[in-house]
């Protein structure tokens, strides 16, 4: 199972550009909360190696001449049996059991994958159309709000399902749109919120007919 979640994270980082590293990044933060979480009086030094073929996950113990806490330490002859030169004092590094590990990884694994996907899709959503901030850029009406007047419009490729709103302070006073008609629209502002980047666009900015002056005049 762990090697599948690698062949997993490979595929998004080829299909998506989400890198690889991110995403063992925040799958091995959520499994060691987890698993401290769940194995109350181990020692905080666990972590997990990701960098081969499989993921890992290790506890360490300290060598001692006489075990008190099992959960944090271990003796100095069980520990030389992995680790032939150390000492009373030191730190030894014990890999967890596949199947323990793996009932962690398979309560976390889906779930981070998914929020992390998320995140990271909302970051490059963000630094696409920040960079491009105060240019013009076709969309497609998605619908219009009946109380508001606001309308929301798909900017982007016909593919891409990134939404940005046009307030009804931001429309020309006359014009008429239906859902799907295609429209012109100017990028005010890229803000950062908590669920995803906030586009607002503009039909009535000083900027949109400055652009369109300099794609329409030689």
């Amino acid at each position: 199972m762990n090697e599948e979640i690698l062949a997993a994270l490979d595929q998004l980082e080829k299909e998506k550009g989400i890198p690889k590293d991110y995403m063992i990044e925040k799958i091995t933060q959520a499994l060691l909360a987890a698993y401290k979480k769940n194995s109350t009086g181990y020692t905080d030094n666990v972590f997990i190696d990701g960098s081969g073929s499989s993921m890992r996950m290790y506890v360490q113990k300290e060598v001692v001449e006489d075990v008190i806490t099992p959960a944090t330490e271990i003796e100095l002859s069980k520990a030389r049996e992995i680790e032939p030169t150390c000492q009373l004092g030191d730190l030894v590094s014990l890999e967890m059991q596949t199947s323990a590990f793996s009932r962690i990884a398979a309560q976390t694994a889906k779930q981070v994958i998914i929020q992390g996907m998320r995140e990271a899709e909302r970051g490059m959503v963000f630094d696409r159309f920040n960079s491009r901030e105060h240019e013009i850029l076709t969309g497609t009406v998605l619908r219009i709000e009946p109380q508001s007047g606001d309308m929301i419009v798909r900017i982007g490729s016909p593919t891409d399902k990134t939404e940005a709103l046009l307030a009804s302070g931001e429309q020309i006073r006359g014009e008429v749109y239906h859902e799907g008609d295609m429209i012109r629209v100017y990028v005010v502002e890229v803000r950062r919120s908590n669920r995803g980047p906030q586009i607002m666009v503009s039909r009535t900015h000083p900027g949109l007919v400055k652009r369109l002056f300099e794609l329409e005049v030689p």
